[in-house]
């Protein structure tokens, strides 16, 4: 993988994560559900029950294959059990199936509990920490990493991706800083146009990773994807919905299978009211809870008779895991109750809940549409001081935003 993609790569696969770990969370309840409830029997034989994300003879197999057996051979090899561990955080990206994130942490075992871990480890131990929402713990071990090695880029720029889901700006900015000169152009623009992005310089970022995209010529197509939708989401803060759109389909152009870019697009499609093309999106995955979620939504908006099983199935496997206590994934929790159970006061709960530990965008606007809809305007004191301090530009939120203080008066 070329320089210039580890930010990117970084960034994109945080955000997927940040996603992930709430379908991890509901995946595992799922099963304890299932084991008793009574045998599925699809209405429909053409309805898809899974998809099988690595089959048995692709490349992608017979890598993981390979390094498994290697390091069967000898568990403490740390450059393969790095490559292992790195291949399966990358397939739960792509293909959304949380199992992959235990596998990565088995292939780490050895290193998992060492205070004094080699810097590989370090980081990707890190990159799965963050999944628990163990920011903490993260973020100690890579100040460690990059004070042992200051040129570490994937450790500089996976700072700055948890301290941007924190809304430490401040912080995420110096740490994309701190990648000028050990990481190419393209990384380290692309880096800061995600700060820009969020605090009020969309066009500023978009100017910048546009030409720094335009520069690289040796961008590879998972590191232009990421790009492309990055100034898909700043052209929609700049209130342009056409060029936003022309970003997204050049994305989906370059036949990446992406997690992030599906979600994304699914909510653009959602948002501008054309749910028939998110159902077409997304039919296929419903073994992805967060495009199963975008899918019942999108079924719920045509009236379409599937919406009811897929409501019921999200709704065993969120119920499943708050009987287990699990807090993973309230921000999408408390979107399935307020758009598609109608339940708003669990619904606010969960998004104040949410906003303790996770501070975007996206869990800013469950929680000021949460707070709309119990005409609670007190409610998201937090997010709307967030808004206002961030210079976020995103004329959704600002307008539901000025909905709320128009309650107060």
């Amino acid at each position: 993988m070329s320089r210039s993609a580890t930010v990117i790569r970084t960034i994109r696969t945080f955000i997927i994560g940040m996603i992930i770990d709430i379908a991890r969370a509901v995946a595992i309840a799922s099963f304890a559900v299932a084991a008793l409830a009574a045998p599925y029997v699809p209405t429909d034989d053409a309805t898809v029950l899974e998809r099988l994300p690595v089959r048995p003879g692709d490349s992608v197999a017979r890598e993981l294959r390979r390094l498994r057996a290697e390091l069967a051979r000898d568990p403490r090899d740390l450059e393969v059990a790095l490559r292992l561990a790195e291949r399966y955080f990358e397939l739960a990206g792509a293909e959304g199936d949380p199992r992959y994130i235990g596998y990565a942490q088995a292939a780490l075992k050895p290193w998992w509990d060492l205070p004094d871990a080699p810097t590989g480890a370090r980081v990707m131990r890190a990159i799965v920490k963050q999944y628990s929402h163990d920011f903490s713990g993260a973020l100690r071990d890579l100040e460690a990493a990059t004070r042992e090695d200051p040129k570490n880029a994937p450790a500089w720029s996976w700072r700055a991706a948890i301290h941007m889901v924190q809304a430490d700006y401040a912080a995420a900015r110096a740490d994309c800083e701190a990648l000028r000169g050990i990481e190419t152009e393209l990384g380290a623009v692309g880096c800061m146009a995600y700060v820009d992005g969020t605090t009020g310089k969309a066009a500023a970022g978009h100017r910048a990773l546009a030409a720094a995209l335009a520069r690289d010529s040796s961008a590879s197509s998972a590191a232009k994807v990421w790009v492309l939708t990055r100034l898909a989401e700043m052209s929609l803060r700049q209130g342009d919905a056409k060029k936003s759109e022309e970003y997204f389909r050049a994305a989906l152009g370059l036949d990446v299978r992406d997690q992030f870019l599906l979600a994304a697009w699914a909510d653009f499609l959602l948002d501008q009211g054309r749910p028939a093309e998110a159902v077409a999106l997304l039919r296929d995955w419903v073994r992805s809870d967060i495009l199963l979620l975008r899918l019942a939504l999108a079924e719920k908006a045509l009236g379409a008779p599937a919406a009811r099983e897929h409501i019921q199935a999200l709704k065993a496997r969120f119920d499943a895991a708050a009987l287990r206590g699990d807090k993973l994934h309230l921000q999408e929790e408390a979107r399935f109750n307020l758009h598609l159970l109608a339940q708003k006061e669990k619904a606010l709960a969960l998004a104040q809940e949410n906003w303790k530990s996770q501070r975007e965008p996206r869990d800013a606007r469950i929680l000021l549409e949460a707070a709309l809809a119990t005409n609670d305007p007190s409610a998201a004191k937090e997010a709307l001081d967030w808004l206002e301090r961030s210079g976020h530009e995103d004329p959704r939120l600002r307008q539901t935003a000025e909905k709320l203080r128009t309650l107060k008066r």
